[in-house]
């Protein structure tokens, strides 16, 4: 009786039940959306982790994606100061966009609950520009993680609405959300005033 031997990874092709692997992995199956939303959120946690603050997730989120948090003596207001955070994500806009704005569109009851003012916690909009080809997102070495490409972030607080259904806000490019972008928001927010 002759036994063959499994074939590295699995069964057998020849066993019918599955096919035999591509040398190249494959994506998964979920929309590149989905991704695009995983993405952004990998980001912000790094960030948070990097600028010692606290996460939490609004569960149902009602138009806000994250709570983030920042505790330190030196806060006038509280010890732990709170912002709201929207993430978005989009590869309609090329990484590092020419000129000191880049345009993004939001639906107009999007924009007014980003918009409210006076609010008793600052709201943030945090979007990330990616590549068209979810290849190019990520670099990984022995040592660093690179995400691709950048997010940058605004306060809308008092914008207009200026479109029927939606409305372009510009998004300042020096605004570049990183650990101490964020660690300067909650120094802000901390001492009393806006991010």
């Amino acid at each position: 009786m002759t036994l063959a031997q499994p074939e590295p990874g699995g069964l057998s092709p020849a066993s019918g039940r599955y096919p035999r692997p591509s040398l190249t992995s494959q994506r998964g199956g979920l929309a590149t959306t989905a991704c695009m939303e995983t993405l952004q959120v990998g980001y912000l946690h790094a960030v948070a982790a990097a600028s010692g603050c606290s996460l939490a997730q609004p569960f149902p989120d009602n138009g806000i994606d994250w709570h983030v948090s920042h505790a330190a003596p030196d806060h006038a207001v509280d010890d732990e100061v709170t912002i709201k955070v929207q993430l978005k994500c989009t590869y309609q806009t090329a990484p590092r966009p020419p000129g000191p704005t880049f345009a993004f569109t939001l639906d107009n009851d999007h924009l007014v609950k980003l918009a409210r003012t006076p609010v008793a916690v600052h709201k943030i909009l945090v979007v990330m520009l990616v590549p068209r080809d979810p290849d190019d997102w990520l670099r990984a070495g022995h040592d660093h993680l690179e995400l691709r490409h950048c997010c940058y972030w605004i306060n809308l607080a008092g914008h207009p609405v200026t479109g029927r259904r939606r409305t372009t806000v510009r998004i300042p490019t020096t605004r570049i959300f990183d650990d101490r972008a964020l660690r300067e928001i909650m120094t802000r927010v901390g001492a009393g005033g806006r991010p």
